[in-house]
């Protein structure tokens, strides 16, 4: 498996929309996509992470290469107060799968 976390700061009043655009249609059928989790922190409830889980490098890079993607990320971004911090890379343990 492979995936990518990210940190992000949500705009006030944004929270909804991000867990709307996270659940939409759309995100559900990404070919590959095993799980998507948001936290959103303790110590600052502005401050998520996003961690994203696919079954390969190769279904998360088509995704991340395609053009459905790049539309899907400008809406996401637009919750956000600046671009992700993201952080890329193989799963090398899980208890799920």
């Amino acid at each position: 498996m492979y995936g990518t976390v990210a940190k992000m700061r949500v705009k006030p009043g944004m929270e909804q929309k991000l867990i709307e655009l996270s659940k939409s249609e759309d995100m559900l059928g990404i070919p590959g996509l095993v799980s998507t989790f948001i936290y959103k922190m303790d110590n600052d409830p502005s401050e998520y992470y996003l961690a994203v889980v696919f079954e390969s490098k190769d279904a998360y890079t088509k995704n991340a290469d395609s053009p459905e993607q790049s539309a899907r990320y400008e809406e996401y971004v637009q919750c956000l107060e600046g671009a992700p911090e993201w952080h890329d890379g193989e799963i090398v343990y899980s208890t799920g799968q």
